[in-house]
């Protein structure tokens, strides 16, 4: 390879060329590569600049004595590599290390008997790489020192893994599992305050959980932004670390029934009436939501300050014990909400950190710690409402074991933060400003897709000892027993997009694959918690393997579990390994799919490039139709032929199509609570390609009446007889 932008872009990850959805080969442009080193603040502006950022590269990564974290594998022997300047003429190193529970391990070797991994020369000095050999280290996160005689030296941290992640007991012992999938802001209740939250998620699993449910699978519960309640994308948080407070039941939090006042001003008639307002209305009405339960919660933070904070309570220790484990990260994100409402109520300008004053914009600097010695109870507030967040999220997955549920509650993790939120401001050298995460263009969004989400720098994450990752996972692990990651090939590579150049003008950018997926399978056995991949478009063939290998379950969605020709694949054809569904939470429902809904919806939207592909699209649906309901009379499950009219749509189809995944092979088969509802509603079918309608939604009934219908009862019973091997219709 002879041109330097592009040798520099191989350093660094950067995608050369890669295939299409239509397995077509695709040249990447040497602007975009150019652009996205940029983006990672290295220039190659032309050929005599790429090749000083070549040698830059190679300095950097030999006179590093020792890298900045290895990860291996549990029982494997150690071996740190280290950079040796030849003419330093050293005789010997010395290394200790610091197992997690600090317990102490020495040794020593000759450089002479080590073997050499690799030579080079930089700037007339030359290097040789030696590995060092370690005994075998047992699971967790270790600090290592090495040092030469001559005196030059470096410390790492060594990451012990296992071999592969969690498994739920019950499905080692070959049950079939099967769940429901619900967006928690959707539901409706008599006495929530307007949006779905935690007491509504245990009110779901005591229903659920008689009739053989054994998960329920939650929309991304990420913090999002408290002084900017219109902001309501979850998949666009704050941060995804903590938790979105609204999710909070403020009447169960144990200091509303200390605290007069806010009992008093939520028995109001006025208020009650603003809640019988909010609980009406089709759509949440996030603001005046927010309005609400922060007025409460403000409250109750000043009870709880007065009568544990200041009394020293065992619940004023546990909030202090919370404080203490969470660490700095939360008490950065805390700084970022105060931060973020102080700064709002002087005027529309402020949006979000980039838009701070110079001084806010650094988590580091002098005025943020002033800000927050200054305003230590706004902090402390917000802290607060993690705690209580924390608490009842802890609290419903504890419900679900209670009632028997084999898994319980099963996470989502978005592919990454919003731009102006606390994640990327209180780790700004992680993220990058200067291009976007997205995606090619597909079948699904033929223009590509810029989701607008800033990507982390895989150089700058490895520097941060994977911390960052060790962090998100361990916190979001803490509270559920299984792990959903949106678009997993982000353990493997990310489409950049560029600042200022089209989706489609993007490539890939590569991340460490092997070190992020074993430090998952550590925080998975640790945590007892299954991790879930949702791998679906173009999956390369590296992301497969190593999910296999880790035992990490696949997702396979009806609707793409297709061969070459248009069959819908048989149940039994089914990974067993995997999460089988009919639809997910930004495909249209069921019923939105079945009546071309989202087709329609596109064309209005104007994202198909050119008609012919609009009116190729109606027709592979209709293909689809045909092609499913074929296979659910091959399964027994739906009597038609071929030349018939295609069925409406009713409740026995989504019965049949939801005993088809039960049949699967898959160990778990989940429906869509949307599924069970709305059977002649005609909102089934996302928004926008940005801001989808359907994630501020309600649903039309309360979790009494849909789990009171006959309907309902139906398709859960058909699905439970599916997921014992029994053919419901037999």
């Amino acid at each position: 390879m002879d041109n330097p932008i592009r040798q520099l872009a191989q350093l660094y990850g950067i995608a050369d060329s890669y295939f299409d959805f239509r397995g077509q080969p695709k040249q990447v442009s040497a602007e975009s590569q150019t652009a996205i080193l940029a983006a990672l603040s290295v220039d190659a502006a032309d050929a005599t600049a790429a090749e000083k950022s070549i040698h830059e590269y190679h300095t950097r990564r030999w006179t590093g004595f020792v890298p900045p974290v290895i990860v291996v594998t549990e029982g494997k022997s150690v071996s740190v590599p280290v950079a040796v300047p030849v003419d330093l003429a050293a005789r010997k190193v010395d290394w200790s290390v610091t197992l997690e529970n600090g317990e102490p391990r020495s040794g020593s070797a000759q450089l002479s008997k080590l073997q050499t991994v690799e030579e080079a020369r930089i700037d007339n000095v030359s290097y040789r790489r030696l590995t060092v050999p370690l005994p075998a280290l047992p699971l967790g996160y270790h600090t290592a020192s090495l040092a030469l005689d001559t005196g030059l030296h470096g410390t790492l941290r060594i990451v012990v893994t296992p071999d592969q992640c969690f498994e739920a007991h019950a499905i080692a012992e070959g049950k079939k599992l099967w769940g429901i999938a619900v967006q928690l802001y959707s539901l409706r209740a008599d006495d929530n305050w307007g949006v779905g939250d935690f007491r509504d998620l245990r009110h779901l699993i005591r229903l659920s959980a008689p009739l053989g449910c054994g998960i329920i699978g939650l929309n991304p519960l990420h913090a999002l932004m408290p002084a900017n309640p219109a902001h309501i994308s979850p998949y666009s948080p704050s941060n995804r670390q903590f938790l979105n407070v609204l999710y909070v039941s403020v009447e169960d939090v144990p200091d509303f029934a200390e605290c007069e006042p806010a009992r008093k001003r939520v028995a109001e008639p006025k208020f009650q009436a603003m809640l019988k307002e909010a609980r009406a209305t089709r759509n949440v009405d996030y603001v005046r939501v927010a309005a609400a339960k922060f007025e409460i919660l403000s409250l109750l933070y000043a009870s709880f300050r007065a009568r544990h904070l200041n009394e020293n309570t065992p619940r004023g220790q546990a909030f202090r014990q919370f404080q203490e484990i969470q660490g700095e990260p939360l008490r950065l994100h805390a700084i970022y909400d105060a931060l973020d409402g102080h700064l709002r109520l002087q005027g529309p300008q402020y949006w979000g950190w980039p838009s701070w004053p110079e001084e806010y914009r650094d988590p580091s600097s002098s005025a943020v710690e002033r800000f927050a010695r200054e305003r230590a109870e706004d902090v402390e507030y917000f802290q607060y409402l993690q705690w209580l967040a924390a608490e009842q999220l802890a609290t419903a997955q504890s419900t679900a074991r209670e009632v028997g549920m084999a898994i319980g509650i099963y996470g989502d993790v978005a592919v990454g933060a919003n731009p102006a939120g606390s994640e990327t401001w209180s780790n700004r050298h992680l993220y990058l400003q200067g291009a976007s995460v997205g995606a090619p263009p597909d079948a699904l969004a033929l223009k590509g897709q810029d989701w607008g989400i800033p990507p982390q720098d895989p150089v700058e994450l490895r520097a941060q000892q994977y911390q960052p990752f060790v962090g998100l996972v361990r916190n979001m692990m803490r509270y559920v027993a299984a792990l959903r990651f949106d678009h997993v090939m982000t353990l493997y590579r990310l489409w950049w997009v560029p600042r200022g150049l089209l989706s489609k003008d993007g490539t890939y950018v590569h991340y460490p694959l092997a070190d992020l997926i074993a430090i998952l399978a550590l925080e998975s056995q640790r945590n007892h918690c299954i991790v879930i991949g949702e791998d679906l478009g173009t999956v390369p063939a590296a992301m497969t393997e190593a999910m296999e290998h880790y035992r990490a379950y696949h997702y396979k969605v009806l609707m793409f579990e297709q061969l070459a020709d248009g069959t819908f694949k048989r149940p039994d054809e089914y990974v067993p390994h995997a999460m089988a569904v009919v639809t997910t939470h930004d495909l249209p429902t069921l019923r939105g799919w079945w009546e071309g809904s989202d087709v329609t919806l596109r064309a209005q939207l104007d994202l198909y490039p050119t008609d012919e592909l609009r009116q190729q699209a109606h027709d592979a649906r209709v293909r689809d139709r045909v092609s499913l309901l074929r296979a659910l009379v091959a399964a027994g499950l739906w009597h038609w032929r071929d030349g018939e009219p295609l069925p409406t749509y009713s409740a026995a189809l989504s019965r049949a199509v939801h005993a088809f995944i039960g049949l699967s092979s898959s160990n778990i088969a989940l429906l869509q609570i949307e599924d069970l509802i709305g059977m002649t509603d005609p909102v089934n079918v996302p928004g926008t390609d940005t801001e989808h309608a359907n994630w501020q939604r309600k649903v039309t009934a309360s979790l009494t009446d849909i789990f009171s219908s006959a309907e309902t009862k139906d398709i859960l019973a058909a699905m439970d007889a599916a997921r014992k091997g029994v053919n419901p219709n037999a």
